[in-house]
């Protein structure tokens, strides 16, 4: 009898969330340095993975509820094939390539996942990978795709690689604060998050779980209540046709020592980054940003530490506003931490996990209409995700570059993605055509607005001296290495 797991709640929430225009996957890039043997790569991916037993099963609905199920029939060739680019096969082929793929829903009827491996990419090979939201979130996708790596089958194992490098996985992004801050709050969603399993075959525990929900009300009202942001023509009716970008990594040292000389955190730096990409999108194209504001869903780790690693999706979401109306990028970076401190007390993620499960436990009409009440008042759904700090290998060959886009859910047609790994800062959008049919000039624009800190700090270290020297020394070399683009210099003069 093939092994059958019941599956969560909140799996169950996101796997439901599928739409033609916006299928439910995890779409990531892995380029390897060459010489490549792919045949040896490919074997070696395809034994890694699938030792997590999720990615030999597919999803039975059955009268009882919905599990996941071994695959009676299931073919490697169905998951992992060979692909060769079009002439020349450099970064925008690629970049159509993986838009093409976003674009395409994965078979309902096997496991939920699909890997491409690009030959002759850029001397190596790019490894396109698809999985669907509901297998796992991107915290516990990191895990998996490192256990893919040569470091994570030698001596030293997984935990060596997510804890290496300078200041291990949280040396990322920083969303760490905001959920150590939220602690209490986690520790209390988990309990509602249990006592909502033991509702589904206990409706006694009902008296329990109300109870215990009460602290979250206020909460629950503000998710179902808040103010629409600014309508741009970033909002809209996606078409389903998928568009992708991703420009050059950034070192980590030089956002980090950003941050520090300016008294924020790498977080904040990213984030009025994005937020200044995205105002300047929108005046190349003749559009109002004074005053403008974009609320970016955030997903928020709220595994407790000391959690064994697991598959599945344990993330609340946070509304982030993005500043785009503010104009002078140092006034804009403090805005985006006066924000982020704003939210370090609330309990708006664990609110939110504990509303995906309700919505998995009813209807999916119901699911449906929570859904698209809560996305019409955002414009885009951005990841920010931490990866290992230190070079991995796979069958030998480096990983040169990792990037990953979330799905966009219900009519959101903006996907926002920020990851490090090896010392780098990745940034890249994921689009749909008829809303932003030029993602690539949202890339380009976050580098330039990334110096135009880095040239504010160049230009005022002298008006931050209670900042650490070493760090503005830094951040003023770093400024310094760089030729500072016409973009750049125009984010600086809007003062």
């Amino acid at each position: 009898m093939p092994n059958r797991e019941r599956m969560t709640p909140v799996d169950t929430a996101w796997l439901r969330m599928n739409r033609p225009n916006n299928p439910m996957m995890i779409v990531g890039v892995m380029k390897l340095e060459g010489p490549v043997d792919t045949a040896k790569i490919e074997a070696l991916i395809s034994e890694r993975l699938l030792r997590h037993s999720r990615f030999r099963q597919f999803v039975d609905r059955t009268a009882i509820g919905w599990f996941w199920t071994d695959d009676p029939h299931f073919e490697l060739g169905r998951h992992v094939r060979r692909v060769r680019l079009p002439a020349p096969g450099g970064k925008a082929e690629l970049e159509t390539f993986v838009a093409e793929l976003a674009s395409q829903p994965l078979d309902p009827n096997r496991p939920l996942w699909q890997f491409h491996l690009v030959e002759d990419y850029e001397g190596g090979i790019a490894v396109v990978s698809r999985i669907h939201h509901a297998i796992a979130d991107g915290i516990a996708l990191v895990r998996v795709m490192m256990s893919i790596m040569d470091e994570a089958n030698a001596a030293h194992g997984l935990e060596e690689i997510l804890d290496g490098g300078e200041g291990g996985v949280d040396a990322g992004l920083g969303l760490g604060s905001l959920v150590g801050s939220l602690s209490s709050a986690v520790g209390q969603s988990m309990r509602m998050y249990g006592s909502m399993l033991r509702l589904a075959t206990n409706p006694l525990q009902m008296f329990d779980y109300a109870r215990t929900a009460s602290g979250f009300a206020s909460e629950f009202a503000w998710l179902l209540f808040m103010p629409t942001d600014t309508k741009t023509r970033l909002k809209g009716t996606p078409s389903g046709n998928k568009r992708v970008a991703w420009g050059e990594p950034i070192p980590l040292s030089e956002v980090k020592a950003v941050g520090h000389a300016l008294g924020c955190s790498v977080n904040d730096v990213v984030l009025c980054a994005v937020a200044g990409a995205l105002r300047g999108y929108l005046a190349s194209k003749g559009d109002a940003v004074d005053g403008v504001d974009i609320r970016a869903l955030v997903p928020v780790n709220l595994r407790p530490a000391d959690e064994p690693p697991t598959l599945g999706n344990r993330f609340g979401i946070v509304g982030v506003l993005l500043p785009v109306g503010i104009a002078h990028p140092l006034e804009r970076l403090y805005e985006v931490r006066r924000r982020m401190e704003e939210l370090k007390s609330s309990y708006e993620p664990p609110a939110t996990l504990m509303l995906i499960a309700s919505m998995g436990l009813g209807p999916k009409l119901l699911q449906d209409q929570l859904f698209d009440l809560l996305t019409s008042r955002s414009t885009a759904v951005m990841t920010n995700v931490p990866g290992p700090q230190r070079p991995l290998h796979i069958g030998g060959c480096r990983v040169r570059d990792v990037i990953s886009w979330v799905p966009q859910s219900c009519d959101l047609g903006l996907g926002l993605s920020i990851l490090s790994f090896d010392g780098t800062v990745q940034f890249g959008v994921t689009t749909d055509a008829a809303l932003v049919p030029d993602p690539d000039e949202i890339v380009k624009r976050f580098l330039s607005e990334f110096e135009a800190m880095l040239y504010s700090v160049l230009l005022d270290a002298k008006s931050h001296p209670a900042q650490p020297q070493l760090e503005s020394d830094s951040a003023a070399k770093a400024a310094s290495s760089r030729s500072i683009s016409s973009e750049a210099a125009h984010a600086l003069a809007s003062e």
